[in-house]
């Protein structure tokens, strides 16, 4: 492991203090655990192409495409038949 100093302020303390009282871990696991939830550039990237090719796409089975603009006039007849 590498020893790493950071300056927080005294709400980002407390909290951090709560969280790892709350799960019976140390600071530093806490702190360690939300570095590895922060995603690579890489990984952003790849996600907003997954995204964007997505867009368009959003056709029920019947051909709607305004459905999420319709979508409880949808509902409404599903639930009427």
């Amino acid at each position: 492991m590498i020893r790493t100093q950071v300056q927080l302020t005294e709400e980002q303390a407390e909290k951090l203090k709560r969280v790892a009282a709350a799960r019976g871990v140390s600071m530093a696991e806490v702190i360690r655990e939300a570095v590895d939830r922060l995603p690579d550039r890489g990984d952003r990237a790849e996600r907003w192409a997954r995204a964007l090719a997505a867009v368009g796409k959003g056709h029920d089975r019947d051909g709607a495409t305004d459905v999420s603009v319709r979508h409880d006039d949808y509902l409404a007849e599903i639930y009427a038949q």
